[in-house]
């Protein structure tokens, strides 16, 4: 398992975010960089009052910062 963690900000006030993160199973961590931007794209689109500050792909569980 894989997730893409990934930091979205309100357009409203810049200053509030929150860490977010979409997981896939059988999905190697290149898979996951390849893929991330059709993703976060489909995700903005069903959330249109936030934007995508940063991004990453990890092992779920794992203290990265992104």
């Amino acid at each position: 398992m894989i997730e893409l963690v990934f930091v979205a900000c309100l357009l409203s006030a810049p200053d509030r975010c929150e860490e977010k993160a979409l997981q896939f199973v059988d999905v190697s961590h290149m898979a996951c960089l390849m893929g991330a931007q059709p993703q976060l794209a489909e995700w903005t689109e069903s959330h249109p009052k936030w934007r995508i500050a940063r991004w990453s792909c990890r092992i779920p569980g794992a203290k990265q910062r992104i």
